[in-house]
């Protein structure tokens, strides 16, 4: 189990390196001048003015030493300075990751709640309502779109019923909770301070129902589809033969060699919402990485738009390195 640990460590590295230089490389090649985007018309028709700026953000350097530099600083823990903030690269990240972080795991719960009883149930009772609820619940998440989704919640729950608060982490008169780890969920709960804790709660409802419900979809399918392959399976008939209640025989024996393709899933949708809720963070004007990323974006922010891209590959690779080694807990044949 070490060696195998060791070697999936040394090819996550590797992995990481060659991503890298496939970001680097592209977003090199996006059409457009980050240095005409920033500066104004006047200063950009200024040859002077616009070779400055490029010598200021090495843009006027050769593609590979750019790419020396970027990997120089990146050994150090540097990401560049951002053309758009002034500010170093990661200092942002660090500022908007807990926002996405803790919206992401609250749909990511949300997700795991709600769709594996969900499919176990389908699976169980095949062919009955509760699995007619199922189909329904997962293509509706998984065909709705994001964007349209954010805007119906909004409009029915904020603007027509009033159940729901506005857009944003927090009321616009509130304070941010005082921590150190930027999830205003758990610093307001360290603290003591409830009224913080429930307004938290209050604006995460919507988002995060909405980010959670192409995910909850995917975690129904995937776990009705695995628990009818298992409930097929010879040991199940054995269990049923001994007697052994169907509860014992379905939490007992089905779900845990069910769980090995949900927990691959489970994995990768967690990485994709901490990585894709650009569309939940913009309609909901919440301020996380994916806001930033949009923002990055627009303004062709090179620096930022290479450091936030190379963040999710890193994040997508440990997600991966966690699921393959959550597979040995699951299954004693991967330990062998």
């Amino acid at each position: 189990m070490s060696r195998y640990i060791v070697q999936r460590l040394v090819t996550a590295a590797m992995m990481a390196i060659l991503a890298s230089a496939v970001i680097f490389l592209i977003a090199s090649f996006v059409p457009g001048d980050p240095v005409l985007a920033q500066l104004g018309d006047i200063a950009a028709s200024d040859p002077a003015t616009v070779a400055r700026w490029r010598a200021k953000w090495g843009l006027d350097l050769p593609l590979w030493e750019r790419y020396g530099i970027f990997l120089q600083g990146l050994v150090q823990g540097d990401l560049g300075t951002s053309i758009a903030t002034r500010r170093p690269v990661l200092d942002d990240i660090l500022q908007y990751a807990p926002a996405t972080i803790e919206l992401a795991t609250v749909a990511f719960l949300l997700s795991l709640v709600i769709g594996i009883p969900l499919g176990i149930a389908a699976a169980v009772w095949r062919d009955g309502w509760i699995d007619s609820v199922a189909r329904v619940v997962s293509l509706l998440g998984v065909s709705a779109p994001t964007f349209w989704l954010a805007f119906i919640m909004l409009a029915i729950f904020y603007g027509a019923l009033g159940w729901a608060p506005g857009p944003g982490r927090l009321d616009p008169v509130a304070f941010p909770p005082e921590g150190p780890t930027g999830l205003f969920l758990l610093d307001s709960l360290v603290a003591g301070d409830w009224e913080t804790f429930g307004d938290t709660v209050a604006h995460l409802v919507l988002p995060s129902i909405v980010l959670a419900a192409a995910t909850i979809g995917l975690i129904t399918r995937t776990t009705r589809a695995a628990m009818l392959d298992s409930l097929q399976q010879d040991y199940i008939r054995v269990s049923r033969a001994k007697g052994l209640r169907e509860r014992a025989t379905i939490l007992g024996h089905a779900l845990p060699n069910a769980l090995v393709p949900v927990v691959t899933l489970g994995g990768l949708a967690y990485a994709n919402l901490l990585a894709g809720a650009v569309m939940t963070e913009t309609v909901f004007s919440w301020p996380g990485l994916g806001r930033y990323t949009f923002r990055s974006a627009a303004a062709l922010d090179f620096p930022a738009i290479v450091g936030i891209t190379l963040v999710v590959s890193v994040t997508f690779l440990l997600v991966n390195l966690a699921v393959d080694l959550s597979y040995a807990l699951l299954d004693p044949r991967v330990r062998r």
